[in-house]
């Protein structure tokens, strides 16, 4: 497979934030494939209520465990009804520099049949072994999975 690319443009507009656009991305439903990006406000000057560079990092991991997961479920003909990951990224400060030290990911697959749970199981190992982010950092990804039987789900208590 040749080398692909992918193309990220930032502009500084005040303080500290600016705007970030892909032109690949430049479609009516992307707000012209521009999201505004900020300093977190744990730092100084920070702005809180603005996707971060920190929020960037964990939802790259967390985005690319579910398509990941999404590509594998198909190819392994795995019935779902829903996933949903709850994700956290935790930066540390590691021999004065700040660094992105671990992302947990939380997953919740739904299944229709109990008879799935191993299989789905499976699918997530699998996905989570082959997300290229995941692949390319030196992070520490830790994966909290869940697998929920849609049946027993909508049983009353």
């Amino acid at each position: 497979m040749d080398a692909h690319f992918y193309n990220v443009q930032i502009e500084w507009n005040k303080d500290r934030k600016g705007v970030m656009c892909s032109p690949e991305l430049n479609t009516p439903t992307m707000g012209g494939g521009c999201i505004e990006v900020a300093t977190p406000p744990e730092f100084p000057k920070g702005i809180p209520g603005i996707w971060s560079p920190e929020h960037l990092f964990t939802a790259a991991v967390s985005s690319c465990l579910m398509t990941t997961f999404l590509a594998i479920a198909e190819n392994s003909k795995l019935e779902f009804t829903k996933f949903h990951c709850d994700s956290k990224g935790k930066l540390d400060q590691v021999e004065g520099k700040f660094i992105m030290t671990e992302v947990i990911l939380e997953p919740t697959v739904t299944i229709p049949n109990e008879k799935d749970r191993e299989r789905a199981e499976r699918v997530l190992t699998k996905a989570e072994a082959a997300c290229l982010i995941s692949n390319s950092i030196k992070s520490k990804v830790t994966m909290i999975p869940k697998i929920v039987v849609a049946e027993l789900e909508t049983t009353p208590n």
